[in-house]
């Protein structure tokens, strides 16, 4: 799976929604600023983030942008599908919807096996998680265990 910079930039501007929703709404030029997003590029995302009701924005000279929900409740998973769609799909085909022949049979499998080990992780980790640095045990091993190794 190849993350798209909107993915990681909107998974960066929910962590700084959720690090700052103690202080109330958060300017998209302080987030912009904070994770070196380009702001253009960031209204676009927050604007489809606000789509997928995971953010509000509040007008306003003390105006911004606060998260819809508690960050707790917000997955990654959750995150990638408002600004780029579903996790793993093939050809923009339904997984179920694929077969394959000869040889090549089994690649069905395949595909949804990574689609469930995406799942495992992004459906399980959510800003709360990425904004306090505490992830799932699960998530912080399968990090460290491949830590060491080349893409």
């Amino acid at each position: 799976m190849r993350i798209s910079a909107k993915s990681d930039y909107a998974i960066r501007a929910m962590a700084e929604l959720a690090a700052g929703a103690d202080a109330g709404a958060v300017k998209a030029e302080q987030i912009s600023v904070a994770q070196d997003i380009p702001l253009n590029f960031l209204l676009g995302i927050l604007r489809e983030l606000r789509n997928s009701h995971l953010v509000r924005s509040q007008r306003g000279r003390e105006g911004g942008y606060v998260l819809s929900r508690p960050a707790s409740q917000i997955t990654l998973a959750d995150v990638i599908r408002a600004v780029d769609g579903p996790l793993a799909n093939v050809r923009d085909l339904s997984l179920t919807e694929l077969s394959y022949p000869g040889a090549a049979e089994s690649l069905r499998d395949v595909w949804m096996a990574v689609r469930g080990s995406l799942r495992e992780v992004l459906e399980n980790v959510t800003v709360a998680d990425l904004a306090t640095g505490r992830l799932p045990k699960h998530v912080r091993a399968l990090a460290e265990r491949h830590q060491t190794e080349r893409v």
